[in-house]
């Protein structure tokens, strides 16, 4: 990317993001009718060692060149996406997939609050008048009318922590080490720490259940698309964005996440909820006024 300038480069990793999202929009299609058949940590483990194996093919002269803390920064990022899958996938199973999708994206709000700790950057009133939003639109989208809270919802939602702390240590590790090796690792890593979790998590499991064809299509999309070609997207893209543009153009996942679960599974969108992603939606855009103002 040397030949372009710096505004070309930030239109391209833009463009990368907005793909990104379209692509785990899908996901939430794909992921919901998979978890029906395949336990959830053994889908994530088996889904990052497909795409860990392509990475690794792909790009074994960037991992030959990884330093020590390198692998280390790596490391992290896959404990990180492990956690953060761990939760969605289960919270998916138990709430609806366009809810899934828009609880995920309260990692927007979050980002801003976690920077305050790494860069002693206070968060702006700006921030906090969205955080409120945020709570005010996903109360409308998760309570019932017991005023309680779905399990699912609840997964969910730390979830979307799990996933701010990843998108913050991307912004950092980025700086300093190849996106493409960073990639590589964590998936590695991910699926290291799924294989280590499966047995615990969900007992034993038949692997005879991979060979059926109505999923090999689903498991080739999430290993190939939504995580080999997604995850190469995001790092590399972040690296010449900052974390809070990445984090707006991410949020995005929930829009097509949304689109697509009520085209494909039929998901039924109540008015609450519609008011409730729309408030949501409106908090993200606000917490990022500040930043974009500068």
């Amino acid at each position: 990317m040397n030949n372009l300038s710096e505004r070309s480069i930030k239109i391209l990793a833009s463009m990368g993001l907005i793909l990104t999202t379209m692509i785990w929009g899908f996901a939430f299609v794909v992921m919901k009718n998979s978890v029906d058949v395949i336990p959830p940590t053994y889908l994530l483990a088996v889904r990052f060692s497909m795409s860990a194996v392509l990475l690794a093919l792909l790009f074994h002269k960037n991992m030959m060149k990884a330093d020590r803390e390198t692998v280390l920064c790596g490391v992290i990022l896959g404990a990180f996406l492990c956690l953060s899958y761990q939760f969605q996938t289960y919270g998916l199973k138990h709430t609806t997939a366009s809810k899934n999708a828009f609880i995920t994206t309260l990692y927007v709000i979050i980002v801003p609050f976690l920077y305050w700790i790494v860069s002693k950057k206070r968060p702006t009133g700006w921030n906090i008048a969205a955080a409120f939003l945020a709570v005010i639109g996903l109360a409308l989208l998760s309570l019932q009318g017991d005023l309680s809270i779905n399990y699912g919802d609840f997964l969910t939602l730390v979830c979307g922590l799990m996933f701010a702390v990843h998108m913050v240590f991307i912004d950092k590790f980025t700086e300093c080490h190849d996106p493409i090796a960073l990639t590589v690792i964590q998936i590695i890593a991910a699926a290291i720490f799924n294989w280590i979790c499966a047995p615990f998590l969900d007992g034993s499991f038949d692997f005879t259940v991979l060979m059926d064809k109505s999923l090999i299509g689903g498991l080739l999309y999430l290993a190939v698309f939504s995580t080999t070609v997604a995850y190469l997207l995001q790092n590399s893209g972040q690296k010449y964005l900052s974390a809070s543009t990445s984090a707006i153009l991410l949020s995005m996942e929930s829009v097509f996440g949304t689109l697509f679960s009520v085209i494909f599974l039929k998901d039924v969108l109540t008015g609450k909820m519609l008011a409730g992603c729309a408030l949501m939606f409106a908090a993200v855009l606000l917490s990022e006024l500040p930043q974009k103002k500068k």
